[in-house]
């Protein structure tokens, strides 16, 4: 490392370029701070080291929401996708979610390129090897904040906030059987030096893994002996800025096929020379995404495990092999790849991997993803311990949001897990003990009814519009669809219809019971073969929303209505114990009712509200009422 005194003033640096850094950089840089973003290369902007796709079960929820709020994920996608599908169909809408396989260099080339005509931004190649602070009295105590940072060639940007999203560069290895190379994803230059730079702060690290598999020269392939697996033929946008019609494309296949007895036999047999079962592999990795060692050994009684063939662009034969990561030696994967039908004579590009890296626990965060021990230094990404491109977007967009607010002197935008998957991400994050890197799931969302993909909108646009990432064209759009679908459930609870004899041909006609008495249009609705389109035969007003996504509300809000009333009242009971804040000042130590694992766990983390500590690994129930009693007590004596 070099020692000299160049010094290049800026606002806000974020280390690191990957998906969180994208979004934060791009938020800071919109809100109008001068904003410089830390590449170790350039080429590596946006990429995609995993599977090529965005979105899924989940993950398409936070798109919605990244886009709803003024994030780039979704439009990105929406230019350089080359299959898209909407999962879950067949069930309740709560767990729709859009999934787009990508052009992944596409896609890094197109967020490059806003990256670089972004007003206020700048992209600097170079390794970030220090984080400079200075202590700061406040409050009775001592803490510090970021004053800057130091990269390898000992250039120093002096900032008022840093964000770190080093994604999974720092330290990084990546290990093919007893193969092992000090390397960061595709064989990018790691981040070496700044593990030790975050220690001397306060900020310690700890060892996560994950993986990816083979890429195949698709030319190898039969695909014959797959399932053809082919995208919506009407295609629904991530983005609510894009037109429909743009992404209306030819599409790309993918392909499915299936593991077997002789693909298990050939990874059991080799299982010695596994990383991961040899104990070569420090870090945990992610329960639910497994590698296929893991598959093999913990789910024995399976004959077979999928396996989606996924292209990686238009403009490469490169096929990405989903579902079958590992980090076998280079013979094993040739021979057990080389059993799954379709793959007999594949030609593999780029072997699978495992790769291990340094993270934090994000215990170690406020909600707002500052960190306690330092002001002005935010985190993102799988940098917290997350994995997933989406995961990753989100925390960075957030922490973007967050490091405005803070320089803004406003209050940090916190998203409660009642409004938000992103409110539960963070929330899970920040508040719970995760031992493995998270992964975003419907099942993590209590009120996932409420939290609908084609609601995000609707949801969090205000937000986007309150900090100055929406413009109030988008926001005035939101807030004529919002009445709109009021004026419509209304019109339709009120309109009814009788037993007459075209009405009752026409329900014959769409496969419906006919009426026995009259009812209204709402009633109608409620049927679970009847749409708001075929509504129209038996609408005297021929239902006038013509907007699909309008429609679509209305229909949902009619359907699940008794469900819905039942979550919004959950919620309120969820956001009066949100409503109960704890003072930043508490000494939990006077609370002498708590339990002792409880009082270390509070101490630590510092919740900001009941419910967060309600949520906390390690407080129970009864540690809650001990602290509401104390809270009560406080309240009452200052009143006196």
């Amino acid at each position: 490392m070099v020692d000299h005194n160049y010094h290049i003033k800026t606002d806000v640096c974020v280390i690191g370029a990957g998906h969180a850094g994208c979004e934060a950089a791009l938020a800071c840089a919109r809100l109008g701070f001068q904003t410089v973003i830390f590449t170790m290369n350039v080429d590596s902007i946006a990429m995609m080291p995993c599977n090529p796709h965005i979105g899924g079960s989940s993950k398409g929820h936070l798109v919605r929401e990244i886009d709803a709020l003024g994030g780039e994920m979704g439009k990105n996608i929406d230019k350089t996708f080359i299959q898209s599908k909407m999962l879950n169909k067949s069930k309740g809408p709560a767990v729709h979610s859009l999934r787009t396989q990508a052009d992944k260099a596409e896609y890094s080339k197109a967020m490059r390129q806003v990256l670089q005509h972004q007003e206020n931004l700048t992209i600097r190649m170079g390794e970030v090897v220090d984080i400079l602070t200075e202590e700061v009295a406040g409050e009775g105590e001592c803490k510090r904040k970021v004053t800057g940072v130091r990269l390898f060639n000992g250039t120093i940007y002096e900032c008022k906030a840093v964000v770190i999203a080093t994604g999974t560069y720092l330290n990084a290895r990546c290990l093919v059987g007893e193969a092992i190379t000090e390397t960061g994803p595709s064989g990018m230059q790691r981040s070496t030096y700044l593990r030790d730079a975050l220690e001397r702060i306060g900020i310690h690290t700890r060892r996560f893994k994950t993986g990816t598999p083979a890429r195949m020269d698709g030319r190898s392939l039969d695909y014959s002996k797959m399932t053809i697996q082919r995208g919506d033929e009407v295609v629904t946008p991530f983005s609510y800025s894009t037109d429909p019609a743009t992404v209306q494309i030819d599409q790309v296949p993918c392909y499915l096929t299936y593991t077997n007895e002789e693909t298990h036999e050939i990874i059991r047999e080799n299982l010695d020379r596994s990383p991961i079962y040899a104990g070569i592999i420090e870090g945990t990795g992610p329960r639910y995404c497994p590698s296929i060692e893991d598959k093999v050994v913990k789910f024995a009684e399976k004959t077979r495990h999928q396996v989606f063939v996924e292209p990686e662009g238009r403009g490469t034969t490169e096929m990405y092999i989903d579902g079958m990561s590992t980090s076998m030696p280079d013979d094993v994967q040739q021979r057990m790849y080389r059993t799954v039908p379709g793959l007999e004579h594949c030609v593999i590009v780029r072997n699978a991997y495992a790769i291990e890296y340094d993270c934090i626990n994000a215990n170690s965060l406020k909600l707002s993803l500052e960190t306690r021990q330092v002001g002005g230094l935010f985190c993102a990404g799988q940098f917290c311990g997350s994995s997933g491109y989406e995961e990753a977007a989100c925390q960075g967009l957030m922490a973007g949001i967050n490091v405005a607010q803070k320089l803004r002197g406003r209050d940090p935008l916190i998203l409660k897990r009642s409004e938000s998957y992103i409110g539960v991400l963070i929330d899970d994050l920040v508040s719970k003990d995760n031992r493995e890197p998270y992964r975003m799931m419907t099942s993590r969302a209590e009120y996932r009814l409420l939290l609908r993909q084609d609601n995000a909108d609707l949801r969090l646009r205000k937000y986007g519009f309150e900090v100055g990432l929406i413009t109030k064209e988008q926001y005035d759009r939101v807030l004529y669809k919002e009445k709109v679908i009021q004026e419509e459930t209304t019109r339709l609870k009120a309109i009814r219809v009788g037993a007459a004899a075209e009405n009752q041909a026409y329900l014959r006609s769409i496969g419906s019971t006919e009426l026995k008495t009259a009812v209204s249009l709402a009633e109608l609705l409620s049927r679970p073969e009847m749409t708001y389109e075929n509504l129209r035969g038996i609408d005297p007003d021929h239902c006038p929303v013509t907007d699909p996504e309008i429609a679509e509300e209305v229909e949902i809000n009619i359907k699940y209505e008794g469900y819905i009333e039942r979550q919004k009242k959950q919620v309120e009971q969820f956001n009066r114990l949100e409503g109960k804040k704890i003072p930043a000042d508490i000494d939990y130590d006077d609370v002498t009712s708590l339990r002792l694992e409880a009082r270390q766990k509070l101490k630590e983390l510092r919740p900001a509200s009941i419910g967060q500590a309600s949520r906390m690994s390690g407080v129970t129930p009864a540690d809650v009422a001990v602290l509401l009693i104390y809270l009560d007590k406080q309240r009452a004596e200052r009143k006196a």
